[in-house]
C-alpha cells in the first residue's frame, strides 16, 4: 500500500486545523493508501501549535513543523517538502478551499494513467474582491508573455505530485521560492482539474492585495529574463 503525504501550511489557524483534520479523514475514507500528514505552522500568534500537538496526541501519523517566526508560505511549503516520506506528496490548504474529495481521483490519475503531477485550477474566483481578481488576471497574462515558463492562470499550490518530481522541486535551492513557476519548470507530466473558487471553513485569508502584489514580484523576477 503506497503512502501519501500530506503537506498543510499553517499562520493563524488554530480554528481550521482541527475542522481539515476531521473532514479530510471523512471525504477520503475510500482511499487505498496510508497517511501521513505535516501540518507547518509558520510562526503563528495564535493556539495553532497547540492544536497540531492535540491532534499527534490522538493520532501518530501527525507530525507538525514549528518556525521561530513566520516566514511565508512558500519557506513552509519547501519544509513540509523536504520532511515528507511518502510515495506520494499532496500540498493542501487547511482552509478547505482545496476539497479532499478530488484526492482519490487525483491519485487514480498518477497510479492509473501514467501522470507525475495532478495539479488543480480555479475556473471562478467567486468571494474574491473585483479588484483582486483583475490584477490576478493582468499578472498572469503578463508573466505568460515575458517568461518561457508556462505558469497556468487561476493554478493553486493544491496538487499530488510523484516522489520524483517532489525530488525534483527540492534539488533547486533559491531562497525566494515562486513555486508555481518551480512546479512547471522542472517538467513531468501534468494533469489539470478544474473546479469552482471554495469559500473558507474557518479563519480568514492571510494574503492582502500588498503580500499579492510582492509575491507576483517575485514570480516574475524569479521567471523572466
Amino acid at each position: 500500500m503506497k503512502t501519501v503525504s500530506v503537506i498543510v501550511p499553517c499562520y493563524n489557524e488554530e480554528e481550521a486545523a482541527p475542522i481539515f483534520y476531521r473532514e479530510f479523514l471523512k471525504r477520503t475514507a475510500e482511499m487505498d493508501c496510508q497517511w501521513e500528514f505535516w501540518f507547518v505552522d509558520d510562526g503563528s500568534k495564535d493556539g495553532t501549535l497547540a492544536e497540531f500537538r492535540a491532534l499527534r496526541a490522538q493520532d501518530e501519523r501527525v507530525h507538525f513543523i514549528s518556525f521561530s517566526r513566520n516566514f511565508g508560505k512558500e519557506s513552509a511549503m519547501y519544509a513540509g517538502l523536504e520532511a515528507a516520506t511518502g510515495d506520494y506528496v499532496a500540498i493542501m490548504d487547511v482552509d478547505l478551499q482545496d476539497p479532499p474529495e478530488l484526492l482519490p481521483g487525483m491519485l487514480q490519475s498518477i497510479e492509473k494513467e501514467g501522470y507525475d503531477c495532478v495539479a488543480t485550477r480555479r475556473v471562478t474566483r467567486k468571494g474574491e474582491p473585483l479588484i483582486r481578481s483583475f490584477f490576478a488576471r493582468q499578472f498572469y497574462r503578463l508573466i505568460n508573455r515575458i517568461s518561457k515558463t508556462e505558469i497556468v492562470d487561476g493554478a493553486r499550490d493544491f496538487r499530488l505530485m510523484t516522489r520524483q518530481m517532489v525530488d525534483s522541486i527540492l534539488s533547486l535551492k533559491e531562497v525566494s521560492r515562486f513555486s508555481k513557476g518551480i512546479f512547471s519548470w522542472v517538467g513531468y507530466r501534468t494533469k489539470w482539474l478544474e473546479y469552482e473558487n471554495v469559500e473558507r471553513v474557518a479563519g480568514e485569508t492571510k494574503w492582502n492585495f500588498w503580500k499579492l502584489f510582492l509575491y507576483s514580484i517575485d514570480g516574475i523576477t524569479a521567471f523572466s529574463t
